[in-house]
């Protein structure tokens, strides 16, 4: 093992001495330098970077990691260090890992992509053809491993993010990430209790409420689910009750690993978890193909119909649907229309039917697919008429609803099937999806609640006049910062709670301080 010490003491003196309980604490894990230079560059203010690379790479290398480094700094970042090299540890990377990772306590960790998209495919050998290394891959997935031991050693929750080496990253970090990041992950149970659920290396953590409306909560506690990937879409069914997808990897006999979607369900705020069923995937029995995978996108329409939509390895959509007695009528069936990359979201209309929106491969334009009635086909619609920012569709909070950020200005915007452009919301800062609560009170009047990330990571909460956002949002930050976007839940009594990560990784609550005046917002506190 070698640490460097060049360049060390001036990022410390550039950095101004921040207290590390201030600063997110980011562990940058990656196969070379140069490769870790590229997950620095993505960092902005307010992170405490420390380095470890598998590889020591050649001086060129070391010297591009340690521009990045400093740019970093220049930007508001601190260096937690000198960047470690796991030079001479053999083949056994993943207990070096964990113990550089006891020693530096993360709770946030960058990593490159552990499933590569493809650059082509070779259908003679049926080998996909990449145009980045195989070393970017294993490293990710060593990291991966030690930063599960550790949390699992350790008690404390470790966030993971793994970013393509190939995205843009002038399109912010969120747009960048292997797995989205989780929208709308504060829900209701049907008793009234609140709880919060977030993917981290070792699987789902939860938080909830012991009694509804009371301020106590508990948590974080890691729900049972060996190998899952760091992400997760979070759904409520028409009873109130929570579901959970993910992706998880199995190892196969013949080597290597599939990945596949699972699905878990909490039928009680507080209960366990039901086990992870696994659902297969659209390209089942090929360890190359099942390995890349998109992330799933689900919804429920009116009659209890769950349907899970997922890109799969040509880059079409695949979908599976679940009957309202549990039972899955339906293996992986395909959807024939545009490529489309990552990026899909599954919506319920005013109508109470599903449709799904996903961003295209090529254009970066937006495709929708919708049913004519409970019972119809499939239909595809290449005219809705907004480009996203890659990582920031979700569900809006209306019905049929879907925010974004404007793939040129950034700025946030709300489009609904049938309106002949979508609405700018205002704000162009801030990075990731938009999430937020319908039916708020004030003064008689219903509107609909917005938070999205700000300046700093800084989070932004808006409102509108319900089903008018064309009137104008009133913006106004939330007096908290978080690493991810915050999320908003109007409970059936009316009392609307914001939630949100600190730095800390520590759950932050406030609430509005009137349940039918104005949109100020008590202290936070942290569960």
């Amino acid at each position: 093992m070698a640490r460097r010490t060049d360049g060390d003491s001036v990022r410390k003196a550039q950095a101004g001495g921040a207290a590390r309980d201030d600063l997110q604490s980011v562990a940058v894990i990656a196969a070379t330098p140069r490769d870790a230079a590229l997950l620095v560059s993505a960092e902005v203010a307010g992170a405490e970077i420390s380095v470890i690379c598998v590889g020591e790479g050649g001086k060129e290398d070391r010297a591009v990691l340690d521009r990045a480094l400093d740019d970093a700094v220049r930007r508001g970042c601190r260096a937690g260090g000198s960047p470690v090299f796991l030079r001479g540890e053999g083949g056994d990377c993943r207990e070096a890992l964990v113990r550089e990772l006891r020693e530096l306590r993360p709770r946030w960790v960058r990593l490159t992509d552990p499933d590569p998209e493809r650059a082509t495919y070779d259908p003679e050998t049926g080998i996909p053809v990449h145009d980045e290394p195989p070393r970017l891959a294993a490293a990710a997935l060593d990291a991966l491993a030690a930063a599960r031991t550790h949390q699992l050693e350790s008690g404390v929750p470790v966030f993971v993010d793994c970013r393509r080496a190939a995205a843009d990253e002038k399109l912010g970090a969120a747009s960048a990430s292997r797995y989205p990041r989780t929208a709308n992950w504060l829900t209701e149970g049907f008793d009234g209790r609140l709880s919060a659920f977030l993917p981290s290396a070792a699987g789902v953590v939860r938080w909830f409420q012991p009694e509804a409306g009371r301020p106590e909560w508990q948590g974080p506690e890691l729900l049972p689910g060996p190998r899952l990937m760091p992400g997760l879409s979070v759904v409520r069914d028409l009873h109130g009750f929570v579901h959970l997808l993910a992706l998880r990897r199995t190892a196969r006999k013949d080597g290597g690993d599939d990945v596949e979607i699972v699905h878990a369900a909490q039928y009680g705020t507080g209960r366990p978890l039901t086990p992870w069923h696994s659902l297969g995937s659209p390209n089942p029995g090929d360890r190359y193909k099942s390995r890349e995978v998109g992330f799933p996108a689900a919804g429920f329409d009116r009659a209890g119909n769950f349907f899970v939509f997922v890109r799969n390895f040509g880059h079409s959509v695949s979908y599976r649907r679940q009957a309202p007695d549990g039972v899955w009528t339906t293996p992986w069936q395909h959807l024939r229309g545009q490529r489309v990359a990552d990026d899909l979201v599954a919506v319920t209309t005013p109508q109470g039917e599903v449709e799904l929106l996903a961003r295209t491969r090529e254009s970066g334009a937006v495709v929708r697919w919708y049913r004519s009635g409970p019972d119809g086909d499939w239909t595809e619609d290449r005219n809705v008429p907004f480009s996203p920012r890659p990582g920031s569709m979700a569900a809006g909070p209306e019905p049929g609803t879907v925010l974004f950020r404007d793939l040129l200005t950034n700025e946030p915007g709300i489009w609904w099937p049938g309106a002949p452009a979508p609405v700018p919301l205002g704000g162009s800062e801030g990075e990731g999806p938009l999430g937020g609560a319908p039916g708020v009170e004030v003064d008689g009047w219903a509107y609909t609640l917005l938070v999205r990330g700000g300046p700093g990571g800084m989070g932004v909460v808006g409102a509108y006049a319900e089903g008018r956002p064309d009137q104008g949002v009133w913006w106004n930050e939330a007096g908290a910062s978080s690493p991810l976007t915050a999320a908003a839940l109007r409970a059936r009594t009316g009392m609307v709670t914001l939630a949100s990560l600190t730095a800390g990784a520590q759950l932050a609550i406030a609430h509005r301080e009137s349940r039918t005046g104005g949109f100020e917002f008590g202290s936070w506190y942290t569960a």
